[in-house]
């Protein structure tokens, strides 16, 4: 039986997200002896992520019927990546080199061969688990998974409409979905707050990654200066005109692809999403070559990193803990294939000596997209998220056609 949340009006959502994040930098920042050792071992930006959580678990707020995340993720996220690229060094982020893209594809890969994996091992412990006939056999299920952890929302669309999956399956692979990503976030965000000792057991070569951030905060400490209230209408100006622009354009070139091309689908091209996080991050690329680079003196990516903030939060809304307990066979089902995936990503960024940020954003390409890989590139620096940016980008392009070579081989693998 489902209970109506306590709260239901957005503004007080909002209001209580703000809340947690005034309370979270707050603790962080202060010189008490228990708050300086408390956030030594936890992460300020895990708890950003995980408190909101626990409105949605326990019934204070539904995630999922508030709009606070799509506002976020629609409007604020657009914005924030208009501010972060335009201050980029394009030529710095080239010259990271090819490790960024060998853990993305690694990540691609590793879930392509974890459903089937996954399938057989619970097939040989449990083999009820993998049953069910027609659309709602699990198999079908999974495909969907398969998309939105290789891509995104329409990747995982796309695969309910190829592989005909039923809306009983479906709505059980969603919670899963959620729940098991939004978990291997939370890793992620406490493996990001002690990449420098990770790094420096694994002998990593971190520095292509150190002379990236050296040289964003030798430009701002020469650039910057204190902000006037021209400076900060200036930065929201460039944000949300340029979001806008990106809206506007997305409302027309979504339905037009998805209308008159029938291969648009397979590249996410019938996506508005897709079309409002590439218009939004090409044009701040475009920008960072001219003298509107100059805003980051005034604190254009303090402002976007505040935005983030609000996105982290928002995103945490989705997770619910408590409903591992309602279908758990589908769970373990889920934390098997993201085991594969992780491990794999562990085991090849060791092999070819990659730094954790390699690993982190790599795996958040696939299985979080362009809403929260730049979340876990920003954490290691601000001038990395466009990386994280990047990468996702591409999970839109491989998703569809990975996480069908990924349904066939998990159809096989159900006999």
């Amino acid at each position: 039986m489902t209970h109506d949340p306590l709260i239901t009006n957005d503004a007080v959502v909002l209001g209580l997200l703000a809340l947690i994040l005034g309370a979270v930098f707050k603790t962080a920042h202060s010189l008490h002896p228990f708050w300086r050792k408390f956030y030594k071992y936890v992460p300020a930006l895990l708890l950003c992520y995980f408190i909101p959580s626990l409105l949605n678990t326990f019934g204070i707020v539904d995630g999922h019927t508030s709009n606070v995340y799509y506002a976020a993720s629609r409007y604020l996220l657009p914005a924030c990546l208009v501010l972060l690229t335009i201050s980029i060094d394009l030529k710095a982020i080239l010259n990271l080199g090819p490790k960024a893209l060998i853990m993305f594809l690694t990540g691609t890969f590793g879930i392509v061969i974890g459903g089937p994996i996954a399938i057989l091992v619970m097939s040989a412990i449990v083999p009820d688990a993998i049953g069910g006939h027609g659309p709602d056999a699990v198999w079908r299920g999974m495909t969907t998974i398969a998309g939105s952890w290789i891509g995104g929302g329409a990747n995982q669309a796309s695969m309910k409409e190829m592989f005909e999956v039923g809306g009983d399956i479906f709505s059980a692979m969603v919670t899963v979905d959620v729940i098991v990503a939004n978990l291997w976030m939370a890793v992620l965000l406490f493996m990001t707050a002690k990449h420098k000792e990770i790094d420096a057991k694994t002998g990593a070569d971190t520095r292509a990654i150190e002379e990236l951030k050296v040289r964003v905060e030798e430009y701002q400490a020469a650039n910057s200066r204190i902000p006037e209230l021209a400076d900060y209408i200036k930065i929201i100006a460039i944000g949300f005109t340029i979001t806008g622009f990106a809206h506007f354009c997305a409302d027309f070139l979504g339905p037009y692809f998805g209308a008159n091309y029938e291969w648009a689908q397979e590249f996410s091209l019938n996506s508005k999403f897709f079309w409002l996080i590439v218009i939004a991050t090409t044009i701040g690329i475009s920008l960072s070559f001219t003298r509107m680079r100059e805003i980051e003196s005034a604190g254009a990516s303090k402002v976007a990193q505040s935005f983030i903030y609000i996105l982290v939060a928002s995103i945490g809304l989705h997770m619910n803990i408590l409903a591992i307990a309602e279908t758990p066979i589908y769970f373990v089902i889920g934390l098997i294939w993201m085991v594969v995936h992780a491990s794999l990503m562990l085991i090849v960024a060791r092999f070819i000596k990659a730094p954790l940020f390699y690993m982190a954003v790599g795996s958040q390409a696939n299985v979080g997209g362009a809403a929260s890989a730049p979340v876990v590139a920003s954490a290691f620096h601000p001038s990395l998220a466009p990386v994280g940016v990047l990468l996702a980008v591409l999970g839109y392009g491989v998703g569809t056609y990975m996480a069908y070579f990924c349904g066939l081989l998990m159809q096989a693998a159900s006999g």
